[in-house]
């Protein structure tokens, strides 16, 4: 009788371990932040990319406005990928671009933009990394859609021609 139940039961636990692990490879654990923000705009002050100035960010973001804010960095090779689509959506009137320079040498921030061109309208320097931090970035590139006041919408990564097309659809 014993030798009859033992097949049974090996082939049972063996479907049993196979279905466990089967639904663990089909749900994700990883963590993918929401996108589509409705939270407001932390506030900064930063000193400016350009001098010395101090920029505060209730001076820069007004109400009726789009504002598209890139943080990047000389040293990230994935900002070089997108920095094409930022110059593309530079040409928009309806939006300004604002940049987050995150931990950068000056030097090699200028020669960046002076080899690639500036696409940013405001650039703030952003040292120690804190107030990326503040807006929820994990890393550069990020940026955020900003619409009176509230950061709408989230791209993690570098910009490309589909996020470039998604953001001239939600301006117009």
């Amino acid at each position: 009788m014993k030798s009859k139940f033992f097949p049974l039961i090996l082939i049972l636990i063996f479907l049993i371990t196979f279905v466990i692990f089967f639904k663990g490879l089909k749900n994700s654990n990883i963590y993918t932040p929401d996108t589509n923000l409705k939270k407001e705009v932390p506030s900064f002050e930063l000193k400016s990319f350009e001098n010395d100035s101090i920029v505060i960010s209730e001076k820069i973001f007004k109400d009726n406005d789009y504002y598209f804010m890139n943080i990047w960095a000389s040293w990230c090779i994935p900002c070089k990928e997108e920095h094409e689509f930022l110059m593309e959506l530079k040409k928009d009137d309806r939006i300004e671009l604002i940049g987050f320079n995150y931990k950068d040498n000056f030097k090699n921030a200028l020669s960046f933009l002076k080899d690639l061109g500036n696409p940013y309208d405001i650039i703030v320097s952003d040292k120690d990394g804190t107030a990326s931090i503040e807006w929820g970035a994990y890393g550069v590139p990020e940026s955020f859609l900003v619409y009176q006041n509230k950061i709408i919408k989230r791209f993690i990564g570098p910009i490309n021609n589909e996020n470039l097309l998604e953001i001239q659809k939600i301006i117009r």
